[in-house]
């Protein structure tokens, strides 16, 4: 199977009227996890590196790995730059044989999100490489505001345009998600979810700020044409939840780390159960 363009994984989801999930990797123990829970479902999976987590392991060290593992691996796999937001890491990221780039321009004025946007997806075709873009606007820890305002939510008439001006294959939406940890209860915008999707019917939909949802929301998104999902902060809590439980068990530090790993394979595995088969399972 091997290491594969995003963007047939996500067209595959969308006939199959389900999701691939999308895990941020910042470790060995999450890598392995991670991939352990995607061939044990036999299913597709992302492995993404975010921009802003680059100062605790840089491309340079963490794509040999990510390729490798996907080029082992024995279910499809694509290796991805979650949030790249400059241009020379993009560059880097293409020429190191990341499949898949997701290009962060929604802090910026819509007319120079376009612009970039362009840029990238310029720049990818002689990689083929899959070119995701947000518009709109998601909160919270990943290179935006704090902020999950109304008027910060896509819009499904400007989604069309932004499509067709920047050649784009995949869009982020927001519709009241945030990265990182919830503040409060997430309220999703469903109705506007549903004329996204109906607008852009062929662009496969991103869902950023995917933990701390619940099974209900996930379910009712990729009902509304959400195609891939986004998980970074739940696989963190699992990692730090089995090193803390081996801590007071008094595991080694080796068995620390399988313990670690065990913890983000289970909840890798409930994430990627879910948005297979559309239905909830138990671990």
């Amino acid at each position: 199977m091997a290491l594969k363009p995003m963007k047939e994984l996500l067209e595959n989801a969308q006939q199959n009227s389900s999701a691939v999930a999308m895990f941020n990797v910042l470790s060995l123990e999450m890598l392995k996890g991670i991939l352990s829970a995607a061939e044990a479902e036999k299913t597709p999976v992302i492995l993404a590196m975010a921009e802003v987590h680059l100062p605790y392991g840089g491309l340079d060290l963490w794509a040999p790995i990510l390729i490798r593992e996907a080029e082992r691996a024995s279910i499809p796999v694509a290796v991805h730059l979650d949030h790249g937001l400059n241009i020379n890491v993009i560059e880097q990221a293409l020429k190191l044989g990341f499949t898949s780039i997701m290009y962060d321009g929604s802090t910026l004025s819509y007319e120079e999100n376009v612009a970039n946007t362009k840029l990238v997806v310029e720049l990818a075709k002689p990689y083929g490489a899959t070119i995701e873009a947000e518009l709109g606007h998601v909160g919270g820890g990943e290179g935006g505001t704090e902020d999950d305002h109304e008027e910060m939510y896509t819009s499904p008439e400007q989604a069309v345009e932004f499509i067709k001006a920047t050649g784009i294959d995949a869009l982020a939406v927001a519709i009241g998600t945030v990265h990182g940890v919830y503040k409060k209860k997430p309220q999703l915008d469903l109705e506007r979810l549903d004329e996204i999707n109906k607008s852009v019917a062929h662009i496969p939909l991103v869902l950023h700020g995917g933990s701390g949802l619940s099974d209900a929301d996930f379910l009712n998104c990729i009902d509304r044409g959400i195609a891939k999902i986004n998980i970074c902060t739940d696989l963190f809590h699992a990692s730090i939840e089995g090193l803390n439980n081996g801590l007071q068990q008094g595991l080694s530090y080796p068995e620390l780390c399988k313990q670690a790993e065990q913890y983000v394979y289970e909840a890798a595995l409930r994430k990627i159960r879910l948005f297979q088969n559309n239905t909830i399972h138990q671990s």
